[in-house]
C-alpha cells in the first residue's frame, strides 16, 4: 500500500528530475543541472533508509 510519505518522496524526485532536465536542455547551464541531478539518488537513498528503520520485524 502506498503511503502519503511515499507519494511525497516520489513527487520530490520528479521535481528534481524535471528541474535537472530544464536546466540541462532549456537553460543550458550544465553545472547547475549536474548539481541538481545529485539530489535524485540522495532523496531515494534517504527514503529507503527511513523505510528500513520503520520496518518492524
Amino acid at each position: 500500500m502506498i503511503k502519503t510519505a511515499d507519494i511525497c518522496i516520489l513527487i520530490s524526485v520528479a521535481v528534481a528530475f524535471f528541474t535537472t532536465s530544464y536546466l540541462w536542455f532549456s537553460v543550458g547551464n550544465q553545472t547547475e543541472a549536474l548539481f541538481t541531478a545529485t539530489w535524485i539518488p540522495s532523496i531515494l537513498t534517504f527514503a529507503i533508509y527511513f523505510k528500513l528503520i520503520a520496518r518492524k520485524d
